[in-house]
């Protein structure tokens, strides 16, 4: 397959629609606002799929699986992608994630660590991040505690490579009316610790919001919103719960 090849079963009328009304979706609740981005999650769809969205005009996606990240990369890199690491990112497989628009999910210290080791070896100047902030505290969920967020941040002081441009939040299951709460928590505690200066801490950015809640995220100052199934439609296997 060519790298810019479409795959004739893939519905490109469907899926230029489908991106048409989730833009449309996301101008009205931005109520003006210009600063909302979309990243398509492409988990698990194939690269033709990808490619009949980037001809429909989309840019930014998003995987979940280092090693997946890897080889669409590779297979798409004559399209003009910004690819986006949304899933945990274990420490012995941080370089495959290396050169992306944004890792979504440092959690701690460890991984910070590693990737700004990383991306010092590979002299990459800069590799921008977002912290994941377990706000509900989900045992079992990936995130930083609330209370562990200030020390988080402080450590991106010691590093000269990696740098934090915002918090990113996946919230407990429940319709989009349920998740408004951790959205607005998760606003409140970007504006409480934007107000302290840190080298490399920029909290630019909200990266909140999947297909069924991402108008409630943006009405709640999210600027990245998160859509997978609501483009792409569902996953091979059914396996849609708690990705998009």
């Amino acid at each position: 397959m060519n790298a810019v090849e479409v795959d004739p079963r893939v519905d490109t009328r469907e899926l230029i629609a489908r991106i048409h009304d989730v833009r449309g979706k996301i101008e009205r609740a931005a109520g003006g606002r210009t600063d909302v981005r979309l990243v398509g999650v492409s988990k698990l769809h194939p690269a033709e799929a990808i490619a009949a969205a980037r001809g429909a005009g989309l840019r930014d996606f998003g995987e979940n699986y280092a090693q997946e990240l890897r080889d669409k990369r590779a297979l798409l890199a004559e399209l003009d992608l910004s690819w986006h690491m949304i899933g945990p990112v274990q420490r012995n497989k941080a370089k495959l994630v290396l050169g992306v628009a944004l890792v979504h999910t440092v959690d701690r210290v460890e991984l910070l660590v590693e990737l700004e080791r990383r991306t010092a070896a590979a002299a990459i100047a800069h590799q921008d991040v977002l912290v994941q902030v377990n706000v509900a505290d989900e045992v079992g969920k990936s995130g930083a505690a609330p209370a562990a967020l200030p020390a988080l941040l402080d450590a991106f002081t010691r590093c000269h490579h990696v740098r934090c441009r915002g918090l990113m939040l996946i919230p407990p299951h429940g319709d989009a009316e349920a998740t408004r709460p951790h959205f607005r928590a998760l606003a409140a505690l970007r504006a409480r610790e934007a107000a302290i200066a840190r080298p490399q801490v920029e909290l630019a950015q909200l990266s909140m919001g999947m297909s069924d809640d991402y108008e409630v995220a943006i009405a709640e100052g999210a600027t990245i919103v998160r859509v997978g199934t609501a483009i792409f439609g569902a996953r091979p296997g059914g396996r849609d719960v708690g990705l998009s």
